[in-house]
């Protein structure tokens, strides 16, 4: 594509750069894990975690984590020269995993009850919270893997367009 004579010569497409990726997916993760927890609190009428002795603490730091673990995850799929779309996968695992993790752990400190922590996070599995969490990590990290791969670079509005005469 070229751009009208005595223009700035042609223009190249090209790829998102990694770190502008990562923080763009990092921003996505945390906004769609907060906005799902969130409608599946308001559809299902249970509280994410519905232990009043657990404190919003633990939720917190879980959250936090899971998004740190995605990030760290997902910067290092994107360093690669071209990362697979089934690293997607792993960042959606890697958050579930550590979104868990941290409450089982953090309950079971918290609270010194481990069986009521292990509750807990069964919890969050079967009422679908932290598939929220999982879901949230594989759609964002699918989405600053494809922005590393694609070709055509950044979007363009159609008046930014010197092709006109």
């Amino acid at each position: 594509m070229t751009n009208a004579p005595g223009g700035p010569g042609p223009v190249e497409g090209g790829p998102v750069r990694p770190v502008v990726a990562w923080a763009f997916a990092t921003v996505l993760f945390v906004a769609l894990m907060v906005a799902g927890l969130g409608l599946v609190s308001l559809a299902t009428g249970r509280d994410v975690i519905p232990v009043p002795d657990f404190g919003e603490l633990v939720g917190t730091v879980a959250a936090i984590l899971a998004a740190v673990a995605f990030a760290a995850v997902l910067w290092m799929l994107l360093r690669r020269p071209r990362p697979s779309l089934w690293g997607a996968v792993g960042t959606g695992l890697t958050a579930f995993l550590v979104y868990l993790a941290t409450v089982w752990i953090g309950g079971a400190v918290h609270t010194s009850d481990i069986v009521l922590a292990a509750s807990v996070a069964g919890g969050l599995v079967t009422g679908g919270f932290a598939l929220v969490v999982a879901g949230a990590g594989l759609v964002a990290g699918w989405g600053g893997i494809l922005l590393v791969r694609a070709r055509g670079g950044r979007p363009r509005w159609p008046w930014e367009s010197h092709d006109e005469p």
